[in-house]
């Protein structure tokens, strides 16, 4: 994982977003995440719409068409939650 602790992760999603997103809510959220989610294209898209929801974060049609090629190609796995949320943070 690099230097930013997940903890700092969500941090700088409540302070870029002005939203008060809790370690909780990112926990339920990705409990229903399984592997088949990041390799199903239509699950992907309800995960982002989740996340960007949660977040209160508008994403994009071409937004979400990149998130998706980009965790579809990756391999992107459960445990790399955090940069999902770094991807949509930056649009």
């Amino acid at each position: 994982m690099g230097k930013n602790s997940p903890k700092d992760i969500l941090s700088a999603v409540n302070k870029k977003t002005g939203k008060n997103i809790t370690e909780n809510q990112v926990k339920k959220l990705a409990s229903g995440v399984t592997p088949d989610t990041m390799q199903s294209e239509e699950e992907l898209r309800k995960l982002v719409k989740q996340v960007a929801s949660m977040a209160k974060v508008p994403v994009s049609e071409q937004t979400m068409n990149e998130i998706v090629k980009a965790v579809k190609s990756s391999g992107m796995n459960m445990g790399n939650l955090e940069t999902l949320m770094k991807m949509m943070i930056k649009k």
